[in-house]
């Protein structure tokens, strides 16, 4: 790969790399999984890249690959060794108007989130991102009007998980 692609790559990494941490949140448990997974991403990432024919943003291209590459790995990892939340610990950071009503109702909403399916919690977090059904649809390789009917139905699944 030549040093401009790369310097290009690098750039849009480190432009957009909020969205990976946000996937290895949503897929991981704590902060060496996290670790693991931000790496993996940031591989298939960079493997990838050259192949990237801008027919759609970097953005929406990054969101792709990074969740089906947490889908996958997900997917393999049949044994899970329970750990500590990894909430538990990134929300520690003290402020003068901190109010701990988001703290746990962000706790409860990634709970609730990691019981939903794969494709689920990947529609989940492009929605909570603001992505409009379009570039949902893009991303996840589903109609548009597929992604709207599956927000429905998790939205009412949400509701019954988070208020029984």
């Amino acid at each position: 790969m030549n040093k401009e692609l790369e310097h290009t790559f690098v750039t849009e990494l480190q432009d957009n790399q909020n969205i990976v941490h946000k996937v290895c949140t949503l897929y991981t448990n704590d902060r060496d999984s996290h670790n693991d997974l931000f790496q993996e991403i940031t591989i298939q990432l960079w493997k990838a890249y050259p192949k990237f024919r801008g027919e759609a943003k970097f953005s929406t291209w990054m969101y792709r690959v990074a969740l089906n590459t947490a889908i996958t790995l997900y997917r393999k990892s049949k044994k899970r060794i329970d750990t500590q939340d990894y909430e538990s610990v990134i929300f520690k950071i003290k402020a003068d108007e901190y109010d701990e009503t988001e703290e746990q109702q962000l706790k409860l909403m990634y709970k609730a989130v990691r019981q939903l399916g794969d494709v689920d919690k990947a529609l989940v977090f492009l929605y909570l991102e603001d992505k409009n059904y379009t570039e949902i649809s893009e991303t996840l390789g589903i109609t548009e009007v597929n992604a709207r009917v599956k927000m429905n139905r998790i939205k009412t699944k949400l509701r019954t998980i988070l208020n029984p």
